[in-house]
């Protein structure tokens, strides 16, 4: 089992940037394929980024690509999601997961087992 909380959300100005954290528990994260997702009002939930448990391999959605920067520090439990030139079509919340121990890193929601509570993140014009 793991359990996921983020933090770090909060409301920037478009171009600004923020730095989203996801503290885990239990005892298998560091085993554990990680993800970033998001959900804005009246839209499904997209997938953001994902790491592999040994960094050995990242993934990004194209609309990211190149302004977020997603890593892990084991030793801490923690992933993280570095977010910068933000625009206000990235207003949602965010959310992350982690995958069953030993699974491969995906960017499909329906393949992690668990999820944080998610953190507001809003992007003004």
């Amino acid at each position: 089992q793991v359990q996921l909380v983020e933090s770090g959300g909060g409301l920037v100005q478009a171009g600004g940037s923020l730095r989203l954290s996801c503290a885990a528990s239990g005892d298998t994260f560091s085993s554990s394929a990680m993800g970033w997702f998001r959900q804005a009002p009246g839209k499904e939930r997209e997938f953001v980024a994902a790491i592999e448990r040994s960094i050995s391999k990242i993934y990004y959605a194209d609309s990211v690509k190149g302004r977020f920067t997603i890593s892990r520090d084991n030793a801490k439990n923690t992933g993280y999601l570095q977010m910068n030139s933000l625009k206000p079509e990235d207003t949602a919340v965010y959310y992350c997961a982690a995958q069953r121990k030993y699974y491969s890193v995906s960017p499909h929601s329906d393949e992690y087992a668990y999820w944080g509570q998610g953190t507001q993140v809003t992007v003004s014009s």
